[in-house]
């Protein structure tokens, strides 16, 4: 279920530069630093550098098996 909420000019701003590069909307990059924020909450002991290889390898699980020929 969608919410509105009110985030600051300067998080907006910087969201949209991010998504740009990474060619995200702006809602799915502020939703990927959430995600990747609550990960850092519940893991202080974790870089960020982990914390972006688990995520890359679980979205590589969703994806099927690529077959040859």
């Amino acid at each position: 279920m969608a919410s509105n909420v009110k985030i600051s000019d300067d998080l907006v701003a910087d969201a949209k530069r991010f998504a740009k590069v990474y060619h995200r909307s702006l809602p799915k990059q502020i939703e990927y630093w959430s995600r990747i924020g609550k990960i850092a909450e519940e893991n202080p002991d974790l870089p960020y550098s982990m914390i972006k290889d688990i995520l890359l390898a679980r979205n590589e699980e969703e994806h099927e098996e690529y077959e040859f020929g």
